[in-house]
């Protein structure tokens, strides 16, 4: 199964919706070689535009959801389209409240004891599901040992890995072969933080206007510079390139 992709600053995003998303990831699931899953967002963007190694990593993965609505407004800027937002704290709901026990899953990343909490929850509504490890971690190299160590010993299928965007997917592009039980790989974010509860999602009406922004700046101000990259120079860099990335 494959999906139609955009172009925006040089990087690929897969043009899908939720539920595509959904029946992708557990068809990939299902097969037996590994898969790199990434949530690029606007900030992701900027990030690849000026960095080629990171930009390559993000045209090479498996499936680029469209994690935030700047994504789409741009698309449709520069004459493509993005169906909708596919957010990764939706499709790890939806993934895994469709999953068995044949599937287990490890969480890695987050602050200390997020991601344990994360998984409760995760399994409060879906009783079958199997979580086989969770792990704090980091994408530091002197870590790395312990936590592959740790991961193959847990045989998980699904791996969800939570260090942040470039780390996490970096971390994930030089350690999957690593995990030789492990099918899938998702760089998520801070999806841990809204599943256990400590952070709170944007009221739906402001999360599709495009103000999940300003919802974020006024409970997390130490964010602003992440806000203005991704309201201010995303928008910017895509009216002067399009759909290229800028030349250095």
């Amino acid at each position: 199964m494959s999906s139609p992709r955009v172009s925006l600053l040089g990087s690929l995003i897969d043009a899908v919706t939720r539920q595509e998303t959904l029946e992708m990831l557990q068809e990939f699931l299902r097969e037996d070689r590994q898969r790199h899953v990434m949530t690029p967002n606007n900030e992701m963007l900027v990030e690849a535009a000026h960095h080629e190694n990171f930009r390559q990593l993000l045209n090479g993965t498996d499936l680029n959801i469209p994690d935030s609505t700047g994504l789409l407004w741009m698309a449709r800027l520069t004459g493509q389209r993005l169906p909708e937002r596919v957010t990764g704290v939706d499709t790890v709901t939806a993934l895994c409240g469709s999953l068995t026990e044949e599937t287990p899953i490890f969480l890695l990343g987050a602050k200390p004891g997020i991601a344990e909490t994360a998984a409760q929850n995760l399994m409060s509504r879906n009783p079958r599901l199997r979580v086989v490890g969770c792990f704090t971690g980091s994408p530091r190299e002197e870590d790395a040992p312990a936590i592959v160590q740790m991961i193959r010993a847990a045989a998980p299928h699904l791996l969800l890995v939570a260090f942040g965007a470039p780390a996490q997917d970096l971390w994930i592009a030089r350690h999957l072969k690593e995990f030789p039980s492990v099918r899938v790989a998702i760089g998520i974010g801070g999806t841990f933080d809204f599943l256990a509860g400590v952070r709170k999602r944007a009221p739906v009406w402001m999360q599709k206007t495009g103000l999940e922004w300003l919802w974020r700046l006024i409970r997390e101000p130490r964010r602003i510079g992440r806000i203005w990259r991704a309201v201010v120079v995303f928008p910017v860099l895509v009216l002067i390139h399009g759909k290229n990335a800028p030349k250095r």
